[in-house]
């Protein structure tokens, strides 16, 4: 093991940090300083992760904000097993597929108060807090709030802020107001502030400190948000009439400030795989974590270490993916398959269908009482997508020819060994219109639904969307435990698949495994707004080496070859039985990095 890790150091872009203490890993070097401060300051590895998180909504506005969603694996130390936070908001009581229709739409617009659902990410960073962080929430905030008083922009927030200027001038002014301070889009660089938010997360602060004692400061803020001045902020967006969406219409929202006082994040068990000794946890079917796990079983057989294991790991994707929009949903609404979908019988099914040429349909596996599902999922992959629409879909990264989507992570591990993979989103600034007061968007997570009736994913009130996001833990047969995820829309369990099998199957260390040639298909019917796919299409990092992409065109593949070093951000960070910790971070967009000591 430790001479791979060594031989893995000689070609490494970055090295993979050691050490005793403490290890952050996120998409933006200032959330990693801002996890670092909180366990430098005695801080468990929640306090780190919140403002971490939370810092990331200031930062990366173009990809998260504090009105998003964040679902969170949390491992405490003395337990056997990691569970799960969600913060991923249902759609409103007023979101009936009726309703929608009547508004003339068969989808839901990529952006627009339509396609907003309660926000839920802030609630859920409190709960984070309340069962595993030790830190004041003043000192938790600290990072964020300095953050939105001003930090150098990055070059890809204000690109995604140039692209949506018209529509902000035109359309939207609240936006105008707070991403083109003086009417101008900021460069790149530029020390860019949002005092907005910055009085409002003040503000919370302040009520909350009204009580006294950490843990009923911590609850008044779930209950200032969901209740207070938060919910009523949106509530005056929603009454003042129809803004401009993704359709290029005027449209009303459906959320309330009751729908926010009615919901609070939950705790629930995560689902988990055994593969070649390690055991994978993932969200569950409201998210597409189990698409990572039905991979594994499906590749168990396999040797992963010979020449064509991305064709297989490819193929295995496709069915997985088909499966998630046939069968995939919230589980507190419909009766979702999970127990056949991570069987071992229907992984041995699924694996029987992948030849040595690519798949060029989308074909769920079958399950009895459920072929309207997949029936509904086959005819959906045939139809052809328009286009994305005024800030449609979700933000792209931009330099991929397959511009399919990108978000944040935060992974973290503490001294006393507590554990959390976070996958922040929704909120960002093409998503909405800035609500007046608070200086940030709501979601539009609910582009995610279908208008189509009978389906596990059909709009209705109090159902969570399907999400793509999708943190990730895992535990090696030595007992080191580890923490991982990356941004990427339809992309996470695609790259999350390639970093894993990495580790297993070639016993790469994580800074190796992260920084080896990543792949993804778009061979899945896409999440985000216009819901389009590619048939055979396959994207893949040109140190896949020349042999290799060409086996794979051979193959059927339609081989995309990305510019060098463009594909995925993933971060992870372990910890071994011993208390050695690890931490790694992708060099790709020279945006993430780790911490640690």
């Amino acid at each position: 093991m430790w001479s791979t890790i060594v031989e893995d150091f000689m070609h490494l872009q970055r090295p993979e940090l050691a050490g005793t203490f403490g290890m952050v890993a996120t998409t933006h070097w200032l959330a990693s300083a801002a996890g670092m401060r909180m366990l430098e300051l005695g801080g468990t590895a929640a306090d780190a992760a919140a403002a971490a998180g939370i810092t990331l909504g200031v930062v990366e506005p173009h990809l998260c904000g504090p009105l998003g969603d964040m679902p969170a694996l949390v491992w405490p130390a003395g337990d056997d097993v990691p569970h799960v936070i969600c913060g991923q908001g249902p759609a409103p009581a007023g979101a009936t597929r009726d309703h929608y229709v009547a508004e003339g739409l068969d989808l839901i617009p990529g952006a627009g108060l339509l396609a907003t659902v309660i926000p839920g990410a802030w609630d859920a960073w409190m709960l984070m807090l309340l069962r595993g962080g030790s830190l004041p929430l003043r000192t938790v905030m600290e990072p964020a709030i300095a953050a939105a008083h001003g930090h150098p922009l990055l070059p890809r927030a204000a690109a995604g802020i140039a692209e949506m200027a018209d529509l902000f001038r035109a359309e939207w002014p609240s936006s105008a107001a707070t991403w083109l301070p003086g009417g101008a889009v900021p460069a790149p660089g530029e020390v860019f502030a949002n005092p907005a938010l910055a009085a409002f997360w003040e503000r919370l602060l302040a009520e909350a400190e009204a009580a006294e004692g950490r843990a009923v400061q911590i609850e008044r803020a779930r209950t200032v948000h969901a209740e207070g001045f938060v919910a009523e902020a949106v509530q005056a967006q929603i009454d003042a009439g129809p803004v401009m969406d993704g359709t290029g219409a005027r449209r009303a929202g459906a959320l309330s400030a009751g729908d926010m006082a009615g919901w609070r994040a939950t705790v629930e068990p995560a689902l988990a795989v055994d593969h070649h000794g390690w055991t994978v946890w993932k969200c569950g079917p409201w998210t597409q974590g189990p698409v990572l796990l039905q991979t594994l079983l499906m590749l168990e057989g396999d040797d992963l270490s010979a020449p064509d294991s991305t064709h297989l790991a490819v193929e295995a994707l496709k069915r997985a993916f088909a499966d998630r929009e046939a069968y995939y949903g919230d589980p507190d609404h419909s009766d979702i398959p999970t127990g056949t979908l991570l069987s071992r019988d229907f992984a041995a099914a699924r694996r029987a269908t992948i030849g040595d040429a690519a798949a060029g349909e989308v074909a769920p596996g079958p399950i009895p009482g459920r072929e309207a599902w997949a029936a509904a999922a086959t005819r959906r992959a045939r139809m052809t997508p328009g286009a994305a629409g005024l800030g449609g879909g979700e933000p792209t990264m931009a330099h991929l020819a397959n511009a399919r989507g990108d978000t944040v992570h935060v992974d973290v591990v503490d001294r006393w060994g507590n554990m959390v993979s976070a996958t922040p989103s929704g909120g960002w600034l093409k998503s909405n219109p800035v609500v007046p007061g608070l200086g940030v968007p709501l979601n539009s997570r609910a582009q995610m639904f279908w208008l189509e009736e009978g389906r596990p994913t059909t709009l209705a009130p109090g159902r969570r969307p399907r999400t793509t996001l999708s943190p990730s833990m895992a535990q090696a047969p030595d007992g080191t435990r580890m923490a991982f995820g990356t941004p990427g829309g339809d992309q996470q369990d695609q790259w999350q698949a390639a970093f894993l099998l990495g580790m297993i199957h070639r016993g790469q260390g994580m800074q190796a495994a992260i920084e080896a040639p990543l792949f993804h298909t778009a061979q899945l019917t896409a999440s985000f707004h216009p819901r389009g796919l590619r048939l055979r299409h396959l994207m893949i990092e040109p140190h896949a080496g020349e042999a290799a992409i060409a086996d794979l065109r051979a193959r059927g593949h339609e081989v995309e070859v990305a510019e060098p070093w463009s594909v995925g951000r993933l971060t992870a960070v372990s910890r071994r039985p011993d208390g050695v910790m690890r931490a790694a971070a992708t060099p790709r967009l020279g945006q993430a990095y780790a911490a640690g000591r």
